[in-house]
């Protein structure tokens, strides 16, 4: 009876210590950090901030004081450059982004099983292969690139020439390959492990598992953060311009300089630039966070 009248913590006595205590789940905290920050924050703006400022880029000129270079002369010189500036600049930021993201998705993809594979050596390089690229200055990689590689390729009488660009492209995929590979790694984690389970119980080996049971979950889970990287992606694609590639920014400093490059040019012509950008970025920022809500799990 002595024992039974014992005094029991957190039943018949205070508590002495919280660790029992299950405490309601912070989703905030448990998530971790918000891989989707960019486009949640594009997503947020409302739907009239594009003409707000294409407003801004028009008006501004009008506060320049300028003896020879009017309003009129601004407006004017930016819509003479527009076709050049859209056809042969903003495009070119495009087919950057494209095949930039199109390297990195199919190295990463790669990479991201590396993570998750069971060969020690193959996980160990998979791994710091993705670090070591996920946390590098994307300004860096592309003057190692530009420095690294050739600028012509001969192999016995052929020449093949690689040009700024392509070392751009080459560039930027190598970040973006790191952050599709923790992509992969994640959503391949996040399926429950009955799902593993329930397959070897019917003796599916792993790549059975792996290609018919846990990576058709994973692709929909893997949409909003791709393209999340992918508008990211996008964004960066002026960086492109230090090293030379004649891109929107660069051919916007060009067409300055061929107007005499009057300072009150300045704010229209990266204001355009800013104005292309977002009008680009935003539909995918929303896109995204639709497709988040629409894919996210059900708890």
């Amino acid at each position: 009876m002595s024992k039974l009248r014992q005094a029991i913590p957190g039943v018949n006595a205070a508590p002495t210590t919280d660790l029992p205590v299950l405490h309601p789940i912070d989703r905030e905290k448990s998530a971790g950090p918000d891989a989707m920050v960019v486009s949640r924050w594009l997503a947020s703006m409302p739907a009239w901030t594009p003409l707000a400022l294409l407003g801004v880029i028009l008006l501004w000129p009008m506060t320049a004081v300028a003896q020879n270079f009017s309003y009129t002369d601004a407006v004017e010189t930016l819509i003479r450059w527009l076709p050049f500036l859209v056809g042969s600049g903003f495009l070119f930021n495009v087919l950057i982004s494209f095949f930039a993201m199109l390297i990195g998705t199919v190295l990463g993809v790669c990479l991201g099983l590396g993570q998750i594979s069971l060969l020690k050596p193959v996980r160990t390089f998979a791994k710091i292969t993705t670090q070591v690229f996920r946390n590098s200055p994307w300004l860096v990689l592309l003057y190692i690139v530009l420095l690294a590689l050739p600028f012509e390729i001969v192999i016995g009488s052929l020449i093949i020439p690689v040009p700024d660009w392509m070392k751009a492209v080459i560039g930027l995929s190598l970040p973006i390959m790191a952050n599709i590979s923790e992509i992969v790694r994640g959503a391949i984690i996040s399926v429950p492990t009955a799902q593993w389970e329930a397959s070897e119980s019917l003796a599916f080996s792993r790549t059975q598992t792996l290609w018919r049971i846990i990576l058709p979950q994973c692709f929909k889970r893997m949409i909003p953060p791709w393209m999340n990287w992918y508008a990211i992606l996008t964004m960066a694609t002026p960086l492109c311009s230090l090293l030379g590639v004649e891109e929107l920014i660069t051919l916007s400093r060009q067409a300055m300089e061929g107007s005499d490059n009057h300072p009150e040019l300045l704010v229209p012509f990266y204001g355009f630039a800013l104005l292309i950008f977002f009008a680009y970025c935003y539909p995918i920022a929303r896109l995204t966070v639709r497709l988040e809500r629409r894919f996210m799990v059900k708890l």
